[in-house]
């Protein structure tokens, strides 16, 4: 399944049945059970705190210009980078919609995308907590 046909019970799924790997070094596990906390009490995108619709959605988790040809963009992006290129990679596209997100006319959609990036970012370092070192 892709992060673009992922519903809020599939997040929640996944969610609940992510084995957390346990790091060495306080640290480490101080990091992992923060972002294990997080995890486990957010649901991504479906907020009751600001109302959207389908489009906004759309061009959150299923924009099409970056959904053309055989792989999605972040999946090359990713394979090229080393896992410390790709954090940061995350990191920096989480504060650019941040930055801009009051001078774009979609503010709200903006947010979801700086969201989106964030909660990418969340479950590679569950996937590898070595890379914080």
């Amino acid at each position: 399944m892709s992060i673009d046909d992922a519903s809020k019970e599939d997040w929640d799924s996944i969610i609940k049945s992510t084995s957390y790997k346990k790091a060495s070094g306080s640290h480490k596990h101080d990091v992992e059970n923060t972002l294990k906390d997080d995890a486990v009490n957010y649901h991504p995108v479906y907020s009751d705190t600001a109302p959207y619709d389908e489009s906004d959605l759309d061009m959150v988790h299923k924009p099409s210009h970056y959904n053309n040809g055989e792989i999605e963009c972040i999946d090359a992006i990713k394979a090229m980078l080393t896992p410390d290129e790709f954090v940061g990679y995350l990191r920096g596209n989480s504060l650019k919609y941040r930055w801009r997100f009051r001078y774009k006319n979609k503010p709200i959609e903006d947010l979801r995308k700086a969201r989106w990036y964030e909660e990418r970012l969340m479950k590679f370092l569950m996937e590898n907590p070595d890379v914080l070192g």
